[in-house]
């Protein structure tokens, strides 16, 4: 997939920073409408409120980065019209994308038909999100790019619900592990889920240790990165040789295992009540049409934040909202993507699964 260039990104950059509030932003050969420029989307970010025109920027920004995250990935968005304390509203399917957008045709179970999802794979589909004020990103966790194993499964996505089964969406690239913190810290509102502060966020952190220890006694090569809110997902590359509901049922046992080690720290409890004061390991993410948002996806959390891939060594010493829509590229533009060889890092399930029954 072409990334775009640093030149292009400068030119798009630099038609936002014009104080028009409304403007047609060229982009290479396509033309986007945008408007609303200055609508506060995070009205309460500190500083200063993040707009739409920061949101576009941003997007542009990191586009070298976020676009080989979503490469080949069917994507489903959260938008909040009204900036991120208000309303929002999920879209997955799409009657009628731009020119410049791609999408693929995959079997719904529900409309026992096709339906189109997008699959982002250029600078100008993001920007026309972030129109949108599309601020969350989610991605499948299969993908529809054969490369580098999966030449063999099947591509008929849309013919019906058996070929789906057979498919490479069917297959994910990676065993999920989703953590968050049920460690209130009293200013909830009844009802509410927990808020993110030190304490809670402490304890999914020690959770994560845990999780890479075992991943990496299991031979497995574990990458985490912050949810952009309470929580830690820790991403698992396997070669796509097992189906979602196989990961799935391997995430649970991952799961029980954690759970025997630490009792008092983990739950895979379904009832919100019987999680208070623990980490919840989320397995169930481990389903085909489910999502995380994905790596540098803006979150709706007041402080503009943004999920950050970061490595094991800076994990002991990060804090969520370190990790905003202003902070976030010049940090990529120096460090570069902590996350930029996660599909290289893949491992054999099936060879561990054997080499541990030997053993």
């Amino acid at each position: 997939m072409p990334l775009p260039s640093a030149d292009l990104i400068a030119e798009v950059v630099d038609q936002l920073g014009a104080p028009s509030r409304d403007m047609l932003l060229s982009v290479g050969r396509s033309t986007i409408a945008v408007s609303n420029l200055d609508k506060p989307l995070w009205a309460d970010a500190r500083p200063a409120p993040f707009s739409k025109r920061d949101l576009l920027i941003y997007l542009a920004q990191v586009s070298p980065w976020l676009l080989r995250h979503l490469e080949g990935r069917p994507l489903f968005v959260t938008r909040y019209p009204h900036g991120a304390g208000g309303e929002r509203f999920f879209q997955k399917h799409w009657d009628t994308p731009p020119p410049y957008a791609r999408t693929v045709a995959v079997w719904s179970k529900e409309s026992r038909a096709p339906r189109d999802y997008l699959v982002v794979a250029n600078l100008q589909t993001l920007l026309w999100l972030g129109q949108l004020a599309a601020i969350e990103l989610h991605t499948w966790f299969s993908r529809v790019a054969p490369r580098p194993d999966a030449a063999q499964l099947g591509t008929r996505y849309a013919d019906s619900a058996e070929a789906l089964d057979a498919s490479r969406l069917n297959y994910p690239d990676f065993l999920i592990v989703d953590l968050d913190a049920y460690d209130y810290s009293g200013r909830e509102a009844a009802g509410s889920e927990p808020e993110l502060h030190r304490r809670g966020f402490n304890r999914v952190r020690t959770v994560a240790f845990e999780v890479q220890r075992v991943a990496l006694a299991l031979g497995l090569n574990p990458y985490v990165k912050t949810s952009g809110r309470t929580g830690l997902h820790v991403f698992l590359p396997i070669v796509r040789r097992f189906t979602y509901d196989e990961v799935r049922a391997m995430a649970e046992m991952v799961g029980e295992f954690l759970v025997s080690l630490r009792p008092k720290d983990v739950t895979l409890a379904w009832s919100v009540r019987d999680r208070a004061g623990k980490v919840f390991f989320d397995y169930n993410q481990n389903v085909r049409g489910k999502s995380l948002v994905a790596a540098y996806s803006p979150r709706p959390h007041p402080a503009g934040t943004v999920s950050m891939p970061v490595s094991w060594a800076e994990l002991g010493q990060i804090y969520p909202t370190e990790f905003t829509l202003r902070t976030v590229p010049p940090l990529l533009a120096a460090r570069g993507d902590r996350w930029a060889d996660i599909l290289d890092a893949k491992e054999d399930l099936d060879a561990i699964l054997d080499a541990a029954r030997a053993s």
